[in-house]
């Protein structure tokens, strides 16, 4: 299998975009990497704490350098932070040279994998509205994915071979 396009995962937090990007990358037998692991390594600190000791924006910028230099690579299975996507110049060269995958789940199964999880700082303090807000408006911008996969009635096993089936069919 001769693969040039990177796999790239998008969607909310708690969507699955690490656990099913790790087993896609296993069945292909290629690269896995996770751009909000990089960035914590680079600054040896969580994505939490990154956000409370020097804000959102520096981590926004920080993400675009990191996610742009690791979408240049091939043959891999890129899994993106939940506001990756949102930023314009990676939504951009995600569309035009990678296969892209929004894993799609209705609000009220990500509302309760991500509420009061301390891994996630836009989410840990909020109300189930205000999550459900960011849903809606990431949504948007998610949906021009090239894939959609709705994995609300399907097991990761499911999820992962319709990613496959996609693939190999591109």
């Amino acid at each position: 299998m001769n693969l040039k396009k990177n796999l790239v995962f998008l969607g909310m937090m708690g969507s699955g975009k690490s656990s099913i990007g790790k087993l896609v990358s296993k069945k292909l037998n290629i690269k896995f990497i996770d751009i909000d692991n990089i960035i914590e390594d680079m600054m040896n600190m969580s994505i939490s704490n990154i956000f409370k000791e020097k804000g959102e924006d520096y981590f926004r910028n920080l993400e675009e350098k990191v996610t742009l230099k690791n979408l240049k690579m091939n043959d891999t299975v890129i899994a993106l932070g939940g506001g990756s996507f949102i930023n314009e110049k990676i939504r951009k060269e995600i569309l035009t040279n990678h296969l892209s995958f929004w894993l799609f789940w209705d609000d009220t199964i990500l509302i309760k994998r991500i509420k009061g999880s301390k891994k996630r700082p836009l989410a840990v303090k909020s109300k189930d509205h205000e999550i459900k807000q960011l849903i809606k408006k990431r949504s948007k911008i998610y949906q021009k994915a090239r894939f959609k996969i709705n994995c609300n009635k399907l097991t990761k096993t499911e999820i992962v071979k319709n990613i496959i089936n996609i693939y190999e069919s591109n």
